[in-house]
Order: C-alpha cells, then structure tokens, then sequence
C-alpha cells in the first residue's frame, strides 16, 4: 500500500514556496508513494499539477490555532489515509513542532525540532548564536515599534536592512524608506522585526539534513548567481566549502536539530556571515536531490527506519536555473477548492 504524504509550501510562483520542489524530489525517485498538496490558497499552482501531486486539501491558516488546524488533518487523514507531513512553510511550523507528539498519536508521522531547538534559530537570537558555532554576524537590533526604529537609525550607517520575524526583507537607503518598509511589514507579520546593517559579498547558502539524534545526515552548499528583487534564488552554482560544513556541523552538534534546514551566509575577505536559518527546506531543494543529494527522500527513510546512509558526495560546479512555465488545467479542481472553501469557511 502506498504511503500518503502530505506537503505543505506548493505556492510555486515568483516568490516559490519548497513543496513543489520537496514533491519533484520524491516522485522522480519514489514510485510507491501517493503525494498529496497541503494548502493555505485555491491559487497555489501545486493545487493543479497532477503529475506531482494525486489531489490537494485546503486548511485554515495557523494563526487560528492548533484545534482548528487538527481537525482539519484528521478529515484529511480520514479521506487520503495521510501518513506523514513535510511543512514547508515557517508560519506553520511553531504549531506543527509544538505538537508534534499528539500528530505521531494519531498517525501522521513528521521530522521536526523541538520547540526549544526551534527558538534558538529565530532571528533575534543569532548575534550569540554565530559566535557559537563559529561565524560571523551583522550588527542587529530587535525593533518593537516605529519610534524605537527611528532612534536605532542613528546608530547605523546607510543601506541598512529591515526584516520581519518570518517573512520579507527589504534594503533601505534612508530613514524615510527604512520606516515606511518597517510599517509594511509590521502591518503583514507585527513586531518584532529587525534592523540589521547590510554586509557586502556573496550569498551562499547550504541545504541540509538532521536525524532524530541530531547528527547530519546530508548537506549541499550553493553560490547564488541571480536573485529575484526580493532575493530568492533564479540561478545558483553547486560549491564545496569547508568553512560552511564546519558551521552546519556545529549548529546541529549545538542545537541537536533534527529535520531539514537551510543556512544562509554573506562570504567576504572578513569570513563568513551567517544571515538566517530556515527551519525548513528551501525552494532550491530539487537542485540538490538533482545532484545527488535527495534530502526529502532521506526524510522519509528516517521516519520509516529510524535512520538513513549519510551522503555528502556531490558534484561541485552545477548549475541551477529556475524558470516559469504554464500549466493547463480543466477548471473542475478550482471550483472544487472554491466550494470546499466556502463550505467550511476558510
């Protein structure tokens, strides 16, 4: 019998989300296996791509709690026969990692941190994070409203980064622009949101895997070549780079992570910034399994056999291009979703 995965983050559109990515990784390899989209909106494309997916749910947002959110994984277990879950959406994950106990007691298996491995990642924590694990880290401060953002201003020089606590970031070239995107995104995520100075150099970027020990078990690092205006990756070179397998070592040996992350540095004659941690696998995921490194697959063999071989043999010098294309569908499944949204008020 088939094993019934559920995956989150199927919003594969300039700003991509990982599912679509997560789903071309296991499909290509993993025949017995029957994928289903997890979605927050009747638009996201992964909602209409068969060839990766054998149907799509849709689920209230997180923010209307964990009860909510159950109720709707048990009707979908009950009419799909869901297994496991990959989120791939960090406004998910707080309450997926939180409880994660109570979905292993109902049948639907994951791979994530704890809440207390979680917490040591979030952005404001990686001033003493990065000295931990043996990086560097751009001056930060945590903002909790305008008036405080326009006094830090005075303490750093221009451009200057404003970012939210999940999602969006923006270069700012003077304090009329830093407060008005700092408004911006407190009116989408609230605060907190940060005030960090911008570091010149590369972007690179590594995707990994831990076990439930938290041990890694994979890992690719990339250099990014073009970016979208709001920096996800268009094109991207494979790289080798012990200064990066070193601090991803560390962070896992550090937090005892366990489940996918992302690690995203600037690389300048200084060393090494470390910039974020996702605690989820990136869009760029397919081009690692590409190469050799099938991290969701590798998921799914620790959560079926308690562990999987290590891989970190890669091609360095690959290139990545991302591209968008058009998907013809009939209109049925929208209208499906539309109804099924209506119905249950989502």
């Amino acid at each position: 019998m088939k094993k019934v995965i559920g995956i989150s983050g199927i919003n594969a559109t300039d700003n991509p989300g990982p599912g679509c990515g997560v789903a071309r990784s296991l499909i290509e390899t993993e025949k017995d296996l029957n994928l289903i989209g997890i979605s927050y909106d009747v638009n996201d494309p992964g909602n209409y791509l068969p060839n990766l997916f054998s149907n799509s749910f849709l689920m209230p947002y997180p923010n209307e709690g964990f009860e909510v959110t159950l109720n709707s994984l048990q009707e979908i277990k009950q009419k799909s026969g869901l297994d496991i879950i990959i989120p791939c959406l960090d406004v998910e994950l707080p309450l997926m990692i939180k409880n994660q106990d109570y979905l292993a007691k109902i049948g639907i298996k994951t791979l994530l941190p704890t809440i207390e491995q979680f917490e040591l990642r979030n952005k404001e924590h990686l001033t003493q994070l990065s000295k931990e694990i043996g990086c560097l880290h751009p001056k930060t401060t945590t903002i909790f409203n305008i008036s405080e953002l326009a006094e830090e201003l005075r303490n750093y020089d221009f451009p200057v980064i404003i970012k939210g606590k999940y999602y969006q970031a923006f270069t700012c070239y003077n304090v009329e622009n830093a407060i008005l995107k700092a408004t911006e995104i407190a009116a989408s995520w609230g605060f907190p949101i940060l005030l960090q100075e911008r570091v010149s150099g590369q972007e690179v970027n590594m995707i990994a895997l831990a076990n439930k020990e938290g041990k890694v078990k994979g890992r690719v690092a990339i250099k990014k070549q073009l970016t979208t205006n709001i920096g996800k990756v268009w094109t991207a070179v494979s790289i080798k780079d012990n200064r990066l397998e070193k601090i991803c070592d560390s962070f896992v040996e550090k937090t005892k992570w366990r489940g996918p992350f992302e690690l995203e540095f600037i690389s300048n004659q200084e060393g090494v910034y470390l910039i974020e941690i996702n605690p989820r696998f990136p869009a760029w995921v397919y081009f690692a399994s590409a190469i050799g490194i099938n991290l969701p697959k590798m998921l799914l063999e620790i959560l079926e056999n308690g562990d999987c071989e290590n891989n970190f043999d890669y091609p360095f010098g690959k290139y990545m291009v991302r591209y968008s294309a058009e998907f013809v569908s009939d209109l049925e499944p929208f209208q499906n979703l539309i109804s099924y949204k209506n119905r249950n008020g989502l």
